[in-house]
């Protein structure tokens, strides 16, 4: 069997994306009910929870 080297990924999966995106999630809070579907449907996962229990976009590694 041949062994094959391993990567371990970066902070995401495919590193930082800069700002080439064409949209732009956002969350508008003063509707947000913290029922962090946003974060549970998020393709890249890069929506985490604030100590406040609100989603925040991480726009670093968001495509």
């Amino acid at each position: 069997m041949v062994e094959l080297p391993v990567a371990r990924p970066s902070v995401g999966a495919a590193g930082k994306t800069g700002n080439w995106r064409l949209f732009k999630p956002s969350i508008d809070y003063r509707k947000c009910i913290k029922c962090l579907l946003c974060w549970m449907y998020c393709p890249d996962g890069v929506i985490s929870v604030s100590g406040e229990g609100l989603p925040v976009i991480d726009y670093e590694y968001c495509k």
